[in-house]
């Protein structure tokens, strides 16, 4: 369940607190939406969700990242067995080669200088570079790809909505079926004193004579079937309690949970009139997914433009020497077209199919929401007539109990009074669970 009311949620955030601070103990009464609170701050479901939604976060700031221009710097090196380029006098072979020979001999020879007969270039080296890119135009696959990550991250937070949702309501069921399980222990000890008054009774009247032993070993039989029942009912709670604690994240006291155990219903719910189902808005949004995606296919065949700069500084010839270059480019790729206009067929395939799956499950969550208004009434009609049904049952035990001490019936007629006065008493206390949760579960998939 997401809670809309301001109110509520501000609630919640002080029984965080005071769980958190103060920790819990078996005097603490622990409430539904306190569960739910602990909930949301201790169960690693919960936890997974928000990161998922942080992961949808940067994905989308990774994709921002490519309104900026792309920088990159480097480093190159590099030395060559034999300079990569070698050329001298010997190289020449015309007129001028012989002319640049007897000139080289004479300085060499005459003047005494030391001139080299061949140049050696880039033999070794080393530069270091800087480049910026910045793309103008790619096919609006930027603006596209922006528009993909924001609806990721709606996504996720829609997706943490729907399963803190059934989250939330297993969370509810295992509550209730703990103050079930406490509402029946407390029931069946009202039977067991009803025996025990009975068991005075069969006891005057055995001294006395008028009935027998075996009317006494009924009521131990009674007794021993119900203190059997209570074993059992007291190991439910405990389990039970134990798999609430682990859902809302806490240590299971020794001394049991204390659960607030009215199943009278408020009406705080807060109509939505706008409300629209998560599972719905998913689909839609998977939807709007494929268009965009089929936009960043169709931005793959178009042309390309970008600009950038690149500097650099090094030896790589033979002297140090920067210089800086400045470009621009422009790319058409033809033979992505006929690729692309596939991708767009499947893109609008896949479009087409979560369309028919959107109007699918908009009639069948149309079902679910009348099967659980239904529910919702029944629960709250036979409410009704549980109470009736309490009522005459406690009434029938008592006119027993009576016409027994009076001689008037059987000890048999007072035990099966007792059992069904014991299961009247649990039949409401099952119905008033099912309304509440129906009626939480009718709000939560309407907004009603």
């Amino acid at each position: 369940m997401v809670l809309k009311n301001s109110a509520m949620k501000r609630y919640i955030l002080i029984v965080v607190f005071a769980c958190l601070t103060l920790g819990l103990s078996a005097q603490d009464v622990l409430t539904l939406d306190s569960c739910f609170a602990l909930a949301r701050v201790n169960n690693a479901q919960f936890k997974t969700n928000q990161i998922e939604i942080e992961k949808a976060q940067e994905v989308k700031q990774q994709v921002y990242t490519k309104y900026f221009p792309q920088v990159s710097l480097g480093y190159f090196a590099y030395y060559a067995a034999k300079p990569i380029i070698q050329y001298g006098v010997n190289d020449v072979h015309d007129e001028f080669g012989e002319i640049l020979k007897t000139i080289i001999e004479y300085l060499n020879e005459d003047v005494g200088l030391n001139v080299p007969e061949e140049i050696n270039l880039m033999h070794y080296g080393h530069s270091v570079s800087a480049l910026a890119l910045q793309p103008v135009y790619a096919g609006g696959r930027v603006r596209s790809g922006n528009k993909l990550a924001k609806l990721g991250i709606e996504a996720a937070e829609l997706k943490a909505e729907v399963s803190e949702r059934d989250l939330l309501e297993n969370i509810e069921s295992t509550y209730y079926l703990v103050v079930g399980l406490q509402a029946k222990v407390a029931t069946l000890e009202s039977a067991l004193n009803l025996i025990d008054s009975l068991d005075r009774v069969v006891n005057t009247a055995l001294k006395a004579g008028l009935v027998t032993k075996n009317d006494q070993l009924r009521v131990a039989l009674e007794r021993n079937k119900y203190k059997a029942l209570q074993l059992q009912l007291n190991n439910g709670i405990v389990l039970a309690s134990q798999l609430l604690c682990q859902e809302i994240g806490i240590e299971y006291p020794e001394e049991g949970l204390n659960l607030d155990n009215d199943l009278a219903v408020a009406d705080i719910y807060v109509e939505n009139d706008n409300f629209i189902r998560p599972e719905i808005q998913l689909l839609q949004m998977q939807i709007d997914a494929e268009e965009l995606n089929k936009k960043l296919s169709r931005g793959e065949a178009l042309p390309q433009i970008g600009v950038g700069a690149m500097v650099q500084y090094g030896n790589t010839i033979k002297n140090y020497k920067g210089n800086a270059l400045f470009f621009a480019s422009l790319q058409v790729p033809i033979t992505n077209w006929w690729e692309t206009s596939h991708k767009i067929k499947e893109h609008n395939l896949k479009i087409e199919e979560f369309e028919i799956m959107q109007q699918d499950l908009t009639e069948k969550m149309s079902l679910q929401e009348k099967q659980a208004y239904n529910q919702m009434i029944e629960a709250e009609s036979l409410m009704e007539s549980d109470q009736a049904a309490l009522d005459m049952a406690a009434e029938n035990y008592r006119l027993a109990e009576l016409n027994y001490r009076a001689g008037l019936n059987t000890l048999t007629d007072v035990l099966e009074a007792n059992t069904l006065l014991l299961q009247a008493q649990n039949a409401i206390t099952d119905r008033q669970i099912t309304y509440v949760s129906a009626r939480r579960r009718y709000h939560d998939l309407t907004g009603k």
